[in-house]
């Protein structure tokens, strides 16, 4: 096979909160990304207003979509993956009634998009909620964040159901195990039970809302979102194959939640070993027993895990802490390059699940070089995005069931581990730097050329 499916999507990922900026406009409440502009590893700030981060403007998509979409337009886009910004929505998280000012900038965005036959994936909450919900209820550790995160998307589905018909609901849900501030608004120093509790309420929270997407919008599909962290034995010590297969449950337990609808064995056996006691009522677990109609996920790395923990302390690298494949190549970031990965995770997902899948998130951080007469030859870039296609297509021919591929992020953004504008993934250049210095201005990159032709011949001109 050497063509992608004609209803295959092809398009570009982006974040409200690493391109929008106006992170305080139109009656917007603070975010945990507001509170964290040193990035999702870094200290929450008190904002008094006077200071300024690099994503408080981001690269402006808040003003600037039009002329974006525009461009993602020109290079063929079927789809464009965003998320919305929960407290545009509902300032504090907790309001009975939604801010209609919010709620009119998407409209107008979807708008933009349906002008330009782009067909919007809409994910709820991506890497950030209402700091209100955190300061004044901590975070999903609270039930009552499951009525609220109801209340939004409810709101959501009920106004955008004749123009989304694709929905996500958490981002990477399997980061708030690295991340817990930017997963579930907890504290990074949380114990594990409290961590999980938290991730419990939100498993509840993902299920009842793809209930009601279904009631809401009778047309659409909804699925969660994996961050795809698959794991290799460093070596074929037996010892080291199940540490491996331990370490990747450990992500795949989302998926088996959210797409088997109850909590698998092994899981039971890890909280009775770490004596970790969940809170789960009846009614959470009928609530668990409505699953997702489709598993998206990233995909950007993969690493190696050892029993042997001491090596693997001495070892691990990147924002993973995986042990870095010696067979392997690394990105500028510690990010190890690995196409064939992809393959293998695609026909791990399908044969687990047996559901369809849609890569959400794949792309290449570097450092970018404007040459004098203004061009930028990513070829690095390309390579990159061409191998792992040339491996989707390849399990799509292994009968895989694929949706489509939304590249990480179709045009240059914030990055959310450290918020640097530095770590480019673009096919669309903009100028504008850590330090806040630059225009804004967008330009065409060597890759937007050569992504709009994989496009427009349906895979066929990528290279094997």
């Amino acid at each position: 096979m050497k063509r992608f499916p004609d209803k295959f999507l092809w398009g570009g990922a982006v974040a409200a909160n690493q391109v929008e900026g106006a992170y305080l406009d139109d009656g917007k409440g603070l975010s945990t990304s507001d509170v964290q502009p040193e990035g999702i590893f870094g200290p929450v700030i008190n904002r008094s207003g006077d200071e300024s981060y690099t994503k408080d403007v981001a690269i402006d998509f808040y003003h600037r979509y039009p002329q974006d979409i525009s461009l993602f337009a020109e290079m063929g886009f079927t789809c464009l993956r965003i998320s919305i910004a929960w407290a545009r929505i509902f300032p504090q998280g907790d309001e009975q009634q939604p801010n209609e000012a919010g709620l009119a900038y998407y409209d107008r965005l979807f708008d933009e998009l349906e002008r330009h036959n782009i067909q919007p994936v809409v994910t709820l909450s991506h890497y950030e909620m209402p700091w209100g919900l955190v300061q004044n209820y901590g975070g999903w550790g609270n039930r009552k964040v499951i009525e609220f995160f109801q209340r939004y998307a409810r709101t959501l589905f009920e106004r955008y159901s004749r123009r989304v018909k694709i929905w996500l609901t958490f981002n990477e849900i399997n980061m708030s195990l690295h991340a817990p501030l930017t997963g579930v608004g907890l504290p990074q120093d949380s114990s594990l039970a409290q961590i999980y509790q938290a991730i419990h309420h939100q498993l509840v929270a993902s299920a009842l809302v793809v209930k009601a997407c279904h009631e809401l919008v009778p047309e659409g599909k909804i699925g969660n979102m994996l961050l795809g962290g698959l794991m290799y034995p460093l070596s074929c010590q037996p010892d080291d194959v199940f540490e491996t297969l331990q370490q990747n449950r450990r992500w795949l337990f989302f998926g088996d939640v959210q797409c088997r609808g109850a909590y698998p064995g092994y899981m039971q056996r890890y909280f009775r070993e770490n004596n970790i006691k969940l809170e789960i009522s009846e009614q959470d677990r009928a609530a668990l027993r409505q699953t997702v109609d489709f598993i998206s996920f990233s995909y950007y790395m993969t690493g190696c895990s050892t029993a042997d923990q001491a090596s693997h302390e001495a070892q691990r690298g990147n924002i993973m802490s995986m042990i870095p494949n010696p067979h392997l190549k690394s990105s500028e970031w510690g990010w190890q390059i690995d196409p064939v990965g992809l393959r293998t995770l695609l026909n791990m997902l399908w044969d687990r699940y047996q559901k369809p899948l849609f890569i959400v998130e794949n792309g290449l951080g570097a450092k970018d070089k404007v040459e004098a007469d203004g061009s930028i030859n990513d070829d690095y870039r390309i390579s990159y995005i061409n191998d792992h296609l040339v491996q989707a297509r390849e399990a799509i021919d292994d009968g895989v069931e694929l949706m489509g591929y939304t590249s990480w992020g179709p045009i240059d953004l914030v990055s959310a581990s450290k918020a640097e504008l530095a770590k480019r993934y673009g096919f669309i250049y903009v100028d504008r730097d850590d330090q806040g210095n630059g225009t804004l201005a967008r330009s065409r990159k060597k890759s937007f050329y050569w992504y709009q032709d994989i496009i427009k011949s349906h895979g066929e001109k990528l290279k094997d």
